[in-house]
């Protein structure tokens, strides 16, 4: 019975999280977008866009509003996998981590979310994000060759092998590291400050959204350069780049420090709104499961 129940449970939750975050990423995904294509344009070349507001009317001239959604479709796939790995690593070391009274500190909790951004990295998102900077870059070709998810992928792989959807894997793991190393750090800290000396306080989900939106805003500006330096490694044309490091060097020797915070304004929109909604399902889903584990 215990099994059973906890089972339905589990099913509906992953539902309501898919499904809230299936509808974060549509209606978020155009500054994903503008934040990729800002990113991939390289001042040496010379750069394409004038600015956000300049990606965006030339996205929409040419490829009508549907062009702003160019990549989603690796996004929505990825977007459950990458949140049950990401929390479920964390929750398993945190379990490891936390002192006798059952509290996790935020230099663990740290510590912890950098062991689940690696996992996500490898196990999810660095083949995720391939396939949408992928797709992205290819929309600006003259001849874009990928006409959907699955032609697109099928092309990749075949052309390139498995290794195609595996591009920036250093980069990614970096940044994904620090994401979650950052947001984890961020978010112990405030929960563990929020509670004081009373552990079993209730935090209000509207609370835990700011915390969330907090963090990720921290994350964001903690480690863009890192997510320049991916997209670039994941593009079509990171055949020119030998290494991460080597990436790092062109960018700078090019394109001057300041182009390692390209699309820093539309990622910190997506990110703090896809953080905070990401943690109240996360803190819900832990409140519902507590519950069933306490009644049975």
């Amino acid at each position: 019975a215990l099994i059973s129940s906890l089972c339905s449970c589990l099913s509906d939750l992953s539902s309501a999280g898919g499904i809230a975050g299936g509808i974060e990423i549509c209606i978020t995904f155009p500054t994903e977008y503008v934040k990729t294509q800002l990113q991939l344009d390289e001042k040496a070349n010379p750069p394409r866009y004038r600015g956000i507001t300049d990606c965006v009317s030339q996205t929409v001239r040419h490829h009508g509003v549907k062009g702003l959604y160019r990549g989603l479709s690796s996004l929505l796939y990825g977007s459950i996998p990458k949140s049950a790995v990401r929390f479920g690593v964390f929750e398993m070391l945190s379990n490891q981590m936390k002192d006798e009274a059952g509290k996790l500190d935020s230099t663990r909790g740290l510590v912890c979310g950098l062991g689940a951004g690696v996992m996500e990295a490898v196990l999810v998102v660095c083949p995720m994000e391939t396939i949408k900077v992928k797709f992205i870059h290819d929309q600006t070709s003259a001849n874009p060759k990928y006409r959907g998810f699955f032609h697109g992928v099928r092309e990749i792989v075949r052309t390139q092998g498995i290794r195609g959807t595996y591009q920036g894997l250093t980069a990614t793991v970096l940044k994904q590291g620090s994401n979650q190393a950052i947001r984890f750090f961020i978010m112990t800290s405030l929960r563990n400050w929020y509670k004081g000396d009373n552990p079993n306080k209730s935090i209000n989900p509207m609370i835990t959204g700011a915390f969330g939106a907090i963090a990720g805003a921290a994350s964001v500006f903690g480690n863009t350069p890192l997510d320049v330096i991916k997209t670039r490694m994941q593009g079509l044309e990171a055949h020119k780049y030998k290494s991460t490091m080597d990436c790092a060097m062109k960018i700078m020797r090019h394109e001057g420090s300041a182009a390692f915070y390209k699309g820093t304004v539309p990622r910190l929109g997506r990110v703090c709104l896809d953080v905070a909604i990401v943690f109240i399902i996360y803190e819900e889903v832990v409140k519902v499961l507590n519950k069933v584990w306490t009644s049975e």
